[in-house]
């Protein structure tokens, strides 16, 4: 009897992963084969990622994976497939700069190197990832695997060779620490040795040795931690550990400019963030205690800023009104909207794995509620994420030439920023991996 049960759990979990990877692939092949020559979408409400505002009754065309035209006046070529959205309101597909697709919420309650293997947590990241995309999400940046390692360049790989199915993603491996600091391990017996969950890189030369492994490998971004974590934050002056030196940053951007590789940087304020942006990476991760006066510093030199606000407001009331997190919540706000003054270039990312993948998009519902508008806070997440990811050519917004990542939503987002919580359709390349709405011809 045992042995029965034993067989049709076996059998059970192959349906699974089968189901899994290759179900879904096997439906958006089909989808392929079939899609003619020209796909024309009737849009009642068209916000193509750039302009100021919507444009009513436009129709996009589609040829293969990308876009051929796009406008009020297009006209639909007999014998085109028409996907009728014309009571829907249409978007580029979402981008989302701060994710952990191999990081689950309940990781919280124990470091999942500790008791997840590197190949469960890949199949995690896989599903993770998927779920973003049927939320809207087209294309993500992933900072950081958690420590399960390469895992996302696996995931990036087999998505791009069309192994499965899942958004189009830049990944950064295993981000970058000092002993002690932030993502090492603590806790534990000094002579217990464990897998940590970031490289841990202490020397200039242990740094741009890490940075160089971690190319080799497949990292398009590098992840650096400019700053610790919430417990390394002095109390009383509200100081976060500086975990890198200026030279140091100097140092390792510069190698990673050699391979044509960007930096992110982990860097909630103080001097850690003055380095990291002095030093001149790309973007600034999270920044709630960013000074006017190193805001300017990153309108001038055009660092991005991805802020990840709701993630650090916790749901818990009596934590989410503890003194310690309300300074830093009402800081983060405070930061937010003067960079919104002085311009700085603010980037989409919601931190996603630290809570449940596919729900991103109740980021936008801060944003907005901070000051942004939803126009705005629609652009961080298309046009000005593309561009932070060098992916402006080819992603961002809707227009000839670019890929056909669209999606739709029900309700008009400007009027109620959290339509974007209840996305209908979802298209990946020219292929519909959400809904369908197909009508007409």
């Amino acid at each position: 009897m045992n042995d029965k049960i034993a067989n049709l759990t076996r059998g059970l979990l192959i349906f699974i992963l089968t189901a899994t990877f290759y179900f879904p692939h096997f439906v958006l092949a089909q989808l392929q084969q079939k899609t003619p020559s020209v796909l024309a979408i009737k849009c009642g409400q068209l916000i193509d990622g750039e302009s100021d505002a919507p444009i009513q009754n436009a129709v996009i065309l589609i040829s293969g994976e990308r876009i051929q035209q796009v406008g009020k006046s297009v006209a639909i070529p007999e014998g085109a497939r028409v996907i009728d959205l014309s009571d829907h309101t249409v978007l580029p597909g979402l981008i989302d700069t701060h994710t952990h697709i191999c990081l689950t919420p309940e990781n919280s309650a124990g470091n999942p190197v500790l008791y997840k293997s590197i190949p469960y947590r890949t199949i995690e990241g896989l599903r993770g990832a998927q779920l973003n995309l049927e939320a809207g999400f087209t294309s993500l940046r992933d900072v950081d695997s958690e420590g399960a390692n390469f895992a996302d360049v696996a995931i990036r790989d087999a998505i791009n060779a069309g192994l499965t199915w899942g958004p189009r993603l830049q990944v950064s491996t295993m981000a970058i620490s000092i002993t002690g600091g932030h993502m090492n391990l603590t806790g534990l017996a000094p002579h217990i040795e464990v897998p940590q969950t970031a490289a841990i890189a202490d020397s200039p030369q242990e740094k741009i040795k890490e940075v160089r492994r971690q190319i080799k490998y497949g990292a398009d971004w590098i992840k650096i931690y400019a700053t610790g974590t919430i417990r390394h934050i002095d109390r009383k002056t509200l100081e976060p550990l500086n975990q890198i030196s200026l030279d140091e940053m100097k140092l390792v951007v510069e190698e990673c400019s050699r391979w044509r590789v960007p930096v992110a940087a982990h860097a909630y304020g103080g001097d850690g963030a003055t380095n990291a942006i002095l030093g001149g990476v790309r973007s600034i991760e999270h920044g709630f205690f960013l000074t006017e006066t190193q805001l300017k510093m990153m309108k001038e030199r055009g660092t991005f800023w991805v802020p990840t606000l709701s993630v650090y407001i916790p749901d818990d009331e009596a934590r989410r009104n503890g003194a310690f997190r309300q300074k830093i919540i009402q800081s983060h706000k405070q930061a937010f909207q003067k960079a919104m003054k002085l311009g700085v270039k603010i980037a989409f990312g919601t931190d996603v794995g630290a809570f449940a993948h596919g729900t991103a998009a109740r980021e936008f519902e801060r944003m907005v509620e901070y000051g942004m508008s939803p126009m705005h806070a629609i652009k961080s997440a298309t046009s000005v994420a593309a561009e932070l990811m060098h992916w402006q050519e080819e992603v961002g917004s809707i227009k000839p030439h670019k890929y056909a990542d669209i999606i739709a939503v029900k309700n008009d987002p400007m009027a109620d920023i959290n339509a974007l919580k209840n996305v209908d359709f979802v298209m990946k390349g020219g292929v519909i991996v959400r809904g369908d709405c197909s009508g007409g011809k």
